[in-house]
């Protein structure tokens, strides 16, 4: 019994001596040994002091192919984080350093996700930062045609795209509904010229022919209600136009 204990307390001993020797080892003033102790903050969730990790690798070995992993690893930890502006921030300057390192793509990618993940829940808020998905995520379909990461960026694109549609259509219907007709025609007209086929052209045709006829726009009224016959003949919205447009 006794001799049992002695070689189990001998085990654990040299099991601390090897965890020591490792973590010496991690711990030595190397590139490799810096980044492997961020990976491990990094992979336990431990982000703040990944990051700071992440930093001192970029900062203490420049001239490491390590280095640059950092950079790119600390925007990856800010989009794990969910701070998606620090994010958007850090791979812009990543994509600026290195223009053409194999996994470009990716970078692309996230940058328009980040601005992607900054937009609000409701279209009522602000969607400044729409446009700048819109046109992150466009470059990834346009220059990287074969990305893997093209089919999602199309499909964000098309979410945000929609999303600035309904915005469009939220203003108009206000001006609408309080009767500021010239205000919610130009709404009306840009709902339909801009956002195209995502189906809020029956009814912007409708409503721009209604206020047209409003603010005593005869052409106006007409073309849209002929637009408005030739492409939804059936539609309740044309019957709602030609009752208003003929009176």
């Amino acid at each position: 019994m006794l001799k049992t204990l002695r070689v189990i307390i001998f085990a654990a001993a040299l099991g601390l001596l090897v965890s020591g020797c490792s973590s010496l080892e991690k711990n030595s003033n190397t590139p490799e040994g810096a980044f492997a102790i961020a990976e491990e903050f990094d992979k336990s969730e431990r982000y703040e002091e990944a990051l700071r990790r992440y930093t001192e690798v970029k900062n203490k070995f420049p001239y490491s192919n390590l280095a640059t992993k950092a950079e790119l690893a600390i925007a990856d930890v800010y989009y794990k984080q969910e701070s998606y502006a620090e994010a958007q921030v850090a791979y812009q300057m990543f994509k600026e350093l290195h223009p053409t390192v194999p996994n470009i793509d990716y970078v692309q990618f996230r940058i328009g996700m980040s601005y992607f993940n900054q937009l609000p829940s409701t279209i009522d808020r602000d969607l400044t930062q729409a446009n700048d998905a819109i046109l992150n995520l466009s470059e990834v379909i346009a220059k990287y045609p074969n990305s893997e990461y093209v089919t999602e960026a199309k499909e964000k694109r098309s979410s945000t795209i929609k999303m600035l549609a309904e915005k469009e259509e939220y203003i108009a219907d206000f001006y609408f509904k309080r009767k500021i007709f010239d205000s919610a025609l130009n709404r009306y007209e840009g709902l339909y010229n801009n956002f195209r086929n995502l189906g809020f052209d029956a009814k912007a045709l409708s409503r721009a022919a209604i206020c047209a006829k409003k603010v005593d726009d005869e052409p106006k009224a007409k073309k849209f209600t002929e637009i408005l016959a030739r492409d939804f003949p059936d539609s309740s919205e044309l019957k709602a136009a030609q009752k208003e447009v003929a009176e």
